[in-house]
This record gives C-alpha cells, structure tokens and sequence, in this order.
C-alpha cells in the first residue's frame, strides 16, 4: 500500500460536556496539527498516490470551515463533544467528500482510503481511518 501524507494545522475553541473532561468542560482554545495521509494499492499512470498540490488545497479548505471558530457555536456541532478523535473522523469524512466529488482530480478516484491524524501536543494525538 502506498501513502502520502499532507499536514496543515487549525485552531479551535471548544468546551465538553461530562466530568471525564475535567476543566476542559470549559470554553478553551486547541490548536491542532492535522495530517491527511491518502492511501493506495497502486501508484497512478503518472506514478503518484494523489497530486500534494491538490491534497493541500482541499485540507485547507474543509479545515477553512472550522479554524478561528468556537465550535460549540457551529450549529452542525450542537451537543456534541466535539473531541480530538471525533474531529480526526469529520476531516477524513469530508475530504472522502472532496475525493468523491473529483477535487483531488481524476487520478484520486483510485484511493482505498484515507486517515487523518490530529495532533492536540508533543505527547498526544488521535486517528480516524476510513475506506473510500
């Protein structure tokens, strides 16, 4: 399997709701280093996974709809925590979206899947995976 990896970084602020938060249950800020990675059996006819170029522009732009926000202010987060591991999965749902819909460009209709991890410090970090 084959894999390219696109990074790009978004700020957030978030609050939870349950005691297993802690003082996150607060309104706080996150900024978190997102890595897009794009996978496949075999290269395309030009020799690559999916066009960087392209990978990038799309990353940034569904990371667009949500950086500088307070997400519990977004109405498609209403009740939900909108945690790091729940975040990974939004991303990688709606790049599979952007893939789906030809913005990767022709070539990536050839990807098996796509992960997304969103890196929250140096010490911790969650993933999501999903097939296309």
């Amino acid at each position: 399997m084959f894999s390219l990896t696109v990074r790009d970084h978004v700020m957030v602020a978030h609050s939870f709701n349950g005691e297993v938060f802690g003082p996150a249950q607060r309104l706080h800020g996150a900024t978190f280093v997102v890595d897009a990675s794009f996978h496949r059996e075999e290269l395309d006819a030009d020799n690559i996974v999916v066009d960087i170029g392209l990978a990038n522009r799309e990353l940034a732009k569904v990371l667009g709809a949500f950086n500088y926000r307070n997400l519990d202010e977004l109405p498609e987060f209403a009740g939900v925590n909108t945690s790091t591991e729940y975040l990974a999965k939004v991303i990688a749902d709606r790049l599979a979206d952007h893939v789906h819909a030809g913005s990767l460009g022709e070539g990536a209709r050839g990807l098996a899947k796509i992960s997304v991890t969103l890196r929250e410090s140096h010490v911790a970090w969650a993933s999501y995976e999903r097939a296309l």
